[in-house]
């Protein structure tokens, strides 16, 4: 009976299955094989390295269900698709998208290309349908075009999606005033977002989107508008207060990162339905009206970086009951904290980052906010850290850059929850916290920039599993790198540089196979690189810089996917060059300051941006260039070689810095060398891609970010390494470096030509003066024996121009005196002669810089350019011939001591071309240089 029971059951549940089953199909085949055709074009557009990557799960097998391929969304009754996201691609250069290869989807309701690879997509295009393309797609409503490079010239595609009611396009190219009647016929927009673009201008009227109800653009007379953002824009002017004032249905209103003036509206207090407000990052004054008291809805308000006196009154926040986030006091000069924040019991993040606060933490933040999730402390002055009791949802805790001699004591049990902690910039000493390791959900890390020693305690690198993010770079720990027993299962990013730490590399990151970003350097690391390091296939950062670690560098290093910075300097790495660089597009390679010996190899530089081998054991010629689009910066000084300098080096399209110097290079200089770019053909628009630095923890504070979202505080982080050049300018060495996100840096703007010791001859060629951007030239300690081209005149950015310990003759070009910005000026122990121009800059310069030109005169020097002749009394007339005979027999002096150094000169320089391979032969060049100047000193 149990038997026959249990059968019907089964019976009863598979007919349920059925029937579930049932009018549930897999994707059609026309849309299975559209989807395939999509895929192939995007590979025919992905570079090598990144095919793997593409759609991976939209494969060939037959018995695939497409409909549970990733990024795609089907109506499981049909099987039609509708919903498609292609996810991230990886380029090799930005590229269009043929709109007609999503006519098959035809109910397709969202379409997501969004995407966060490299390059990306950078317009459409329909050879059939043209603009109208888009109208075959009937039932699109949602379109996710964000992080791209799309401009101004979709409008006319995207016009033509007529059901459409939401259209993103953040994070773009859209630059200028924004062609709003490019959009007129998207009656339906219910959500257009343009966060993020380059817009300029004034508020314009969208009064034909009669539907909208999130704008994240400009808006008048919209009175359903609920949702208003013109955040990251150019938006100028007073704020628009007529404008915003009458959309009584406004619940958020975002206007950060502008360039709006003036006091803060007074009428937003009429906005009862406000929750939330960001008006950071803008130029607004005055204090706080009393009207935003009656903000009773509000839950988020920002007004940092914002002109708002430091004494401002904060009372009109103290009834906002609802109040969730508060970041307004930030680089508000606060020397105390407001009282009002006592009376809130709500609060989920307090921002008190950048004033002037000290003495002690207040616990009662935590206390009195049961629910508060941040607390950001940072740059202030505080001295004492007192943990409180307990406080369960605390995640991100930042009190960074103050003065906390003493890490708070059991924090493990005070903030069991606490994810994210930064505590570096501060006075900590001793050993490492021990609490930490029994923090099993901290998943970002800081304590760098402090005064820690000792090992790290087994408990930690056992213990805090949930690490994602460590920085305890510039402390004083010491031993081994990692214990064999860590275990950092989803460490995203290490950085350990600038400690103490010994021994071999061992294998304590091996299960750390997520790892991006790797940084080792200034370290006393010994041995080889380990070859487990190699399968970390996400690597995209490896610094081990200034250790001493040797051996070779083995291929496979060259050839991670997305290794894109390596920095390997100031070890004692040696052997011949890998032959071929297969990472990413544009790497940079850091390889100076170790013994690499033998010739450069051709393939080696293909798709390098900053190749950096100074001062190794190279020889051989200086090789011809496989790619000349992508190098940024060349430095090759330091080395053994020799040649001539090749003219395919004049197609470098990009170059900013080149360093030829303390090599053998022999030959002319090349007249063509003046085609190098140094910012001439880029006018500024294609940036040196400098990474961003390490930033630390850089919250997104998005809490209500749109109605349309989850209420949550998204938090997000970027972390890059600085790139810092040094380059011979001005006599010495100066470190340019690109940082930041928004802004790179001095590097970008540093154009330089360093040729100087070698063994060139010949002339100046004058077409260098068309090198206008150059900031930086050296050509001396050669063997160069024209004149100084007046063609010079035209460097007008030039800060630094060495031509000393040359051949060179002639007078110095009084155009030069138009250079404004010349600094350094160096044309020492050469052969020039007549008067030194004056005025401007020259009127700056010391007599050293002209020393071994005995016929140079005029300031600085003593020398006077004029002949003297005294009266002659009767009584000494038989004596003024004796005077002039002395005259001539010193002009002849001068005559045969230039004959015979120019004779002895073109005598030995013939003797040492044709001896090219003897040993002695660069010394005695020098010995011939040397001579010359003795010469030249011994004539009065």
């Amino acid at each position: 009976m149990e038997g026959k029971l249990f059968l019907g059951q089964y019976l009863i549940c598979v007919m349920l299955l059925l029937g579930q089953l049932h009018g549930c199909k897999s994707c059609i085949m026309k849309e299975r094989e559209a989807l395939l055709e999509l895929k192939k074009y995007l590979m025919s557009r992905s570079r090598e390295s990144g095919l793997d990557y593409v759609l991976p799960t939209w494969t060939n097998d037959t018995k695939s269900d497409c409909c549970q391929w990733d990024g795609i969304k089907c109506n499981r009754p049909s099987g039609r698709v509708i919903g498609l996201s292609v996810g991230d691609m990886y380029f090799k250069e930005s590229s269009p998208l043929n709109l007609s290869l999503l006519h098959p989807f035809e109910e397709i309701r969202s379409l997501n290309l969004s995407t966060e690879g490299y390059n990306e997509f950078n317009g459409f295009f329909d050879d059939v349908e043209g603009y109208r393309s888009l109208s075959r797609l009937r039932n699109l409503q949602i379109m996710d075009l964000s992080t791209n490079y799309f401009n101004y010239s979709v409008f006319p595609f995207l016009n033509a999606a007529t059901s459409l009611t939401s259209l993103i396009l953040t994070y773009n190219e859209m630059d200028g005033p924004f062609p709003i009647k490019g959009l007129k016929d998207l009656t339906n927009l219910e959500l257009l977002d343009l966060r993020a673009n380059k817009l300029k201008g004034s508020m314009q009227e969208l009064t034909h989107l009669k539907k909208l109800k999130a704008l994240d653009l400009k808006l008048k007379n919209l009175i359903n508008l609920e949702v208003l953002g013109l955040a990251q824009n150019h938006v100028d002017g007073p704020i628009p207060i007529e404008v915003f004032c009458n959309i009584k249905n406004l619940r958020e209103l975002d206007l950060k990162g502008n360039k709006f003036v003036g006091q803060l509206p007074i009428c937003v207090g009429s906005l009862k339905n406000l929750r939330v407000l960001d008006l950071s990052s803008n130029q607004l004054s005055g204090n706080l009206p009393s009207s935003f008291s009656s903000l009773e809805s509000l839950e988020y308000l920002s007004l940092l970086e914002n002109n708002i006196a430091g004494s401002f009154s904060l009372n009109p926040l103290t009834n906002l009951t609802k109040l969730k986030v508060v970041v307004v006091l930030r680089f508000c000069s606060l020397e105390k904290i407001p009282s009002f924040l006592v009376y809130q019991k709500t609060l989920r993040l307090v921002d008190l980052s950048s004033n002037k606060l000290s003495g002690n933490i207040p616990t009662w933040l935590l206390t009195n906010n049961p629910d508060l999730e941040v607390l950001q402390l940072q740059n202030n002055s505080f001295i004492i850290f007192p943990m409180p009791t307990i406080v369960h949802n605390l995640q991100i805790l930042d009190f960074s850059a103050n003065n906390i001699g003493k890490f708070p004591d059991k924090m493990d049990h005070a903030l069991p929850n606490l994810a994210r902690l930064n505590g570096s910039n501060n006075g900590f000493q001793g050993y490492f916290p021990t609490s930490i390791g029994e923090m099993k959900n901290i998943s970002f890390l800081d304590l760098s920039y402090n005064n820690f020693s000792g090992k790290l305690p087994r408990s930690f690198v056992t213990g805090c599993v949930s690490l994602m993010f460590l920085k305890l770079s510039h402390n004083k720990f010491s031993g081994h790198f990692l214990l064999i027993e860590t275990n950092f299962p989803s460490l995203d990013v290490l950085r350990m540089d600038n400690n103490l730490f010994t021994g071999k590399i061992g294998g304590g990151l091996r299960n750390s196979t997520m790892l991006r970003i790797l940084d080792m350097s200034n370290n006393g690391l010994t041995g080889a690189i380990p070859r487990w390091l190699f399968e970390f296939s996400y690597l995209d950062y490896v610094l081990i810089s200034n250790n001493f670690l040797e051996g070779t560098i083995p291929p496979s290093l060259l050839g991670m996917p997305f290794l894109s910075f390596l920095d390997l300097s100031g070890n004692q790495f040696s052997g011949a060059l890998p032959s071929h660089v297969d990472s990413e597009p544009g790497i940079y390679m850091f390889l100076q300051n170790n013994n690499f010996t033998g010739p450069i190899p051709d393939t080696l530089l293909k798709s390098v941006q900053i190749l950096d081998m100074r001062n190794n054991k190279l020889s051989g010629s200086i090789p011809q260039f496989v790619d000349t689009e992508s190098i940024n910066i060349l430095l090759l000084k330091g080395n053994n070689l020799t040649g001539s300098i090749p003219r395919e080096l004049c197609d470098l399209r990009n170059i900013r810095l080149l360093d030829l110097s303390d090599n053998k290079l022999n030959g002319v200089i090349p007249s063509c060398l003046s085609n190098l770019s140094f910012g001439r053909s880029q006018e500024d628009t294609m940036a040196l891609n400098i990474p961003p630095s390490f930033l630390q923890t850089s919250l997104e504070l998005e809490l209500y970010k749109s109605t349309f979202l989850v209420d949550k505080i998204e938090v997000d982080r970027s972390t890059y390494q600085e790139t810092e050049i040094k380059f011979a300018a001005k006599q010495r060495y100066d470190s340019y470096s690109g940082r930041s996100e928004f802004s790179e840096g001095i590097l970008r703007l540093m154009y330089g030509m360093d040729l100087s010791n070698n063994e060139l001859s010949g002339v100046i060629p004058t077409e260098l003066g068309g090198l206008l951007k150059l900031r930086t030239l050296n050509l001396s300690h050669n063997f160069l024996s024209s004149s100084i081209p007046s063609s010079f005149s035209k460097l007008r950015d030039i800060e630094s121009l060495d031509l000393s310990h040359n051949m060179l003759q002639g007078s110095i070009p009084h155009q030069l005196t138009s250079l404004t910005s010349l600094a350094v000026f160096d044309v020492s122990y050469n052969n020039l002669s007549g008067i030194i121009p004056q005025g401007r800059q020259f009127n700056t310069f010391e007599e050293d810089i002209y020393i071994g030109n005995p016929l140079l005169c005029g300031p600085p020097t003593s020398r006077s350019c004029e002949t003297k002749k005294s009266p002659v009394c009767p009584e000494e007339a038989d004596n003024g011939g004796e005077e002039e005979d002395d005259e001539a027999a010193i002009d002849m002096v001068v005559f045969y001591f230039s004959t015979a150094s120019t004779y002895v000169t073109a005598l030995i320089g013939i003797l040492a071309l044709m001896c090219f391979d003897c040993p002695w032969r660069r010394t005695w060049l020098r010995f011939v240089d040397a001579f010359i100047v003795s010469v030249k000193n011994m004539v009065p």
